[in-house]
């Protein structure tokens, strides 16, 4: 009896079970049928309501000369047109047939099945301002709310973006005579893909540019169901360079193959989403005026691991890795968004052989490091930590274990050349002045304990307090600088030590380029690791070397020019000045007034300096006399300007604070740097930026895209902007 009900029950439940889903097919067929019966109408008002969106929201026209299904899931169209308003036409297809998938449209996703195009143009017209493509760059009001939204989850939204990227690419593609075209005033490109095939996941795709000027090949795999792809492009031939950033940024770009591969989407949750995958190339090769004055090629580089996205950032996971050649890091970085803006980043290296990293430099990127030979391991750990609001609160932590690095063989940049007399070449807005050699053949050269005391110590106090203490670089400079140019919102202030000034001026070609400070770090350490030149031998050829005026290069040229003395008569007030001037050596005659001496708002740089070096007992309190010597200092008769008309009797004793003046002697360093010493709070309450860095320095007439601002539109461009601001002093001074 009890086996005979529980049979009866379990009957019943699997009978329930069967009606159930039959009346679900039921409704489904009926469903079907209906919308099959009504389907040309449901279309048709599917591509009116489309036509009246494109009018209303960008005053474009769609035409469709022919619509019909083909089957049951397929749609094809025929003379397709896209025609903005008042402009050029933006797109025309002659075939089209698209069939959708049926399961995931009965939960609103459009995902697309098969697709066959044949003969369509995009063609992509700006004249003057005017573009017939401008609507795709228009913020819409939904959208400007959704962006401004605190409570966006970027999670979700980089979600929604994968899923409408895969949901576009059919499984089945057979696409024939493609073109995309763009013309301006100054540029024509066209790209043709006579064919592109997609197979059951397998895709093969060719790109013609301007009549087989070059040819790119698409070949790889898609698997839009799970969202994962493996692609490579390369070219038919080598170095065959991207024709529009060539032409309109003068930026020369070729590769022999470039590699993409998403392997899994993982969605932990709504507020987090992980992509794991890789990317790479071989053989990629940049040429840019900014970059090097040569071509510079990265041989190969692999970077895998995951990119998470979380509800209000975004990260770059500790387990990814780049590997160039044999030498592998692990790069961290992440952007939180709210609800305070932060960043940041870390970069990790095993313990690795040092030949192996210089082995992974792109060649011509550092010219100087070309052909270096190093013995020895190396390990590098780099954190920073960053709160854009509160940037007084910046990490940075720079530390490299390089214990037994050993240089073996210098490169183009032979640091060894230091302890040897050599010759020097001058230069002056990027073109040499002259060649001035640093040894005794030149009766100019001053050996170092020929050198004024009060000179040695005046300079070291204002450009580089902690030379003969750090090496090569001063961490909490670097700090103050980032800290300094974020709440300036602009660069104010470097962190350049007397190291970095000598290898730049030494051995460092004039080429304004964005790397050219690596270079310079790079040659700065490996200089001061290998100690094969002292300390006070880079110090003796520093003050031999830099500019002090026009055309005035070294310490005996600029005490003979300013005092007609020699290094050795310079006093405490003669050297606190040419120290000075050293960050812009050429504005040294305005300092004083027609009768030779100090203007008296100078005034105010010597006490702060002077009572810094008394302090430290680097002088006695007797050199405070005549207030550190201020009023002993007197410029040669030959150089003074002429005498006013109207003698203004303040010209020498105005002791009134003038930002601009105090803002253009010196870099501050011994004040920002100074430990342990009392001073002065009219002192402490002072501060004055490093002079504007050369190569980074240019004056801002308008926004500019990022490609702008990092490359420039040209060479000529940049160099006739040059010009102008030095022909216009209002410029320069702004």
């Amino acid at each position: 009896m009890s086996d005979r009900f529980i049979t009866s029950l379990k009957s019943r439940k699997w009978r329930w079970l069967y009606i159930t889903l039959a009346v679900f097919l039921i409704l489904v067929i009926a469903v079907g049928v209906y919308a099959y019966q009504k389907r040309d109408g449901m279309l048709m008002g599917a591509i009116n309501k489309a036509k009246a969106k494109l009018q209303e929201k960008y005053d474009m026209d769609l035409k469709i000369q022919y619509y019909a299904f083909q089957g049951i899931n397929a749609v094809q169209f025929k003379n397709i047109q896209l025609l903005p308003k008042n402009r050029a036409p933006l797109a025309q297809i002659n075939d089209l047939t698209v069939s959708v998938k049926l399961w995931p449209l009965l939960f609103g996703d459009v995902k697309l099945g098969e697709v066959i195009m044949d003969n369509a143009t995009v063609s992509l017209v700006k004249k003057d301002s005017i573009s017939n493509y401008d609507f795709l760059f228009k913020k819409q009001k939904k959208d400007t709310i959704e962006n401004d939204n605190p409570k966006q989850n970027l999670a979700a939204l980089a979600d929604r973006l994968l899923k409408n990227v895969f949901f576009k690419i059919p499984n089945d593609l057979d696409l024939k005579n493609f073109e995309l075209s763009y013309k301006d005033d100054s540029t024509s490109q066209r790209i043709v893909i006579p064919s592109a095939v997609i197979d059951g996941g397998d895709m093969e795709s060719k790109f013609l540019l301007n009549d087989h000027e070059a040819a790119w090949n698409l070949t790889g795999t898609i698997n839009s169901d799970n969202q994962e792809c493996d692609l490579r492009l390369f070219s038919d031939k080598k170095e065959v360079n991207l024709p529009l950033l060539q032409r309109k940024f003068g930026l020369a770009v070729s590769f022999d193959e470039i590699s993409f591969r998403l392997d899994k989407a993982n969605r932990r949750n709504k507020e987090l989403l992980e992509l794991h995958g890789q990317w790479g190339f071989k053989n990629l090769k940049v040429n840019h005026w900014r970059i090097s004055s040569k071509d510079v090629i990265f041989p190969e580089a692999i970077m895998q691991g995951a990119l998470n996205i979380g509800a209000s950032s975004i990260e770059v996971s500790k387990e990814s890795t780049v590997q160039v050649k044999d030498f592998v890091f692990s790069p961290y970085l992440k952007y939180i968004h709210r609800p305070e803006k932060e960043i940041f980043l870390a970069i990790h290296t095993d313990k690795i052989k040092a030949q192996d990293f210089f082995d992974a430099m792109p060649v011509g990127l550092f010219p100087g490091l070309d052909g270096i030979q190093v013995e020895g391991h190396i390990q590098y750990d780099l954190n920073f930590a960053l709160e854009l609001k509160r940037p007084d609160k910046l990490l940075f932590s720079s530390k490299m274990d390089d214990r037994d690095l050993q240089v073996v063989k210098w490169g183009e940049a032979n640091i060894g050349m230091l302890n040897t007399p050599f010759t020097y070449t001058a230069y002056e807005d990027g073109k040499p002045m002259r060649e001035i050699v640093v040894g005794p053949q030149n009766p100019n050269f001053t050996p170092l304990d020929q050198i004024s005391r009060y000179m040695q110590i005046s300079l070291i106090n204002t450009e580089d307090p902690f030379f003969f203490k750090h090496k090569g670089f001063e961490e909490k400079a670097f700090k103050l600088s980032i800290v300094t140019n974020i709440k300036e919102k602009g660069f104010k202030r470097g962190a350049s030590t007397i190291s970095m000034q000598l290898v730049k001026n030494v051995f460092l070609n004039r080429n304004k380029t964005v790397v050219r400070k690596l270079e310079e770090i790079l040659l700065v350490w490996l200089m001061e690791r290998s100690q094969q030149v002292s300390k006070k031998r880079m110090y003796e050829v520093y003050l031999n070397v830099i500019e002090w005026g026009n055309n005035v290069y070294g310490i005996t040229e600029a005490a003979r020019y300013y005092f007609g003395k020699t290094p050795a008569q310079l006093g405490l007030g003669e050297s606190i000045f040419l120290s000075s001037i050293v960050p812009r050596p050429k504005k040294g005659l305005n300092f004083f007034d027609w009768t030779g001496h100090l203007k008296g708002n100078m005034l105010r740089y010597f006490n702060i300096y002077g009572h810094i070096m008394t302090k430290t007992g680097q002088i006695g309190v007797d050199s405070t006399t005549s207030a550190y010597g201020f009023y002993e200092v007197v410029l040669q008769p030959h150089l003074r300007a002429a005498r006013p008309a109207v003698v203004d009797s303040i010209d020498t004793l105005d002791m009134g604070d003038d930002p601009l003046l105090f803002d253009d002697l010196g870099n501050g360093a011994a004040v920002d740097n100074l430990e342990g010493v009392s001073l002065p709070k009219t002192i402490k309450k002072m501060s004055h930026p490093e002079k504007q860095d050369e190569e980074t320095a240019e004056p801002e007439k308008h926004k500019r895209s990022i490609f702008d601002k990092i490359l420039g539109r040209n060479k000529e461009e940049k160099e006739k902007t040059e010009t102008e601001t030095t022909k216009d002093p209002k410029k320069e001074q702004k």
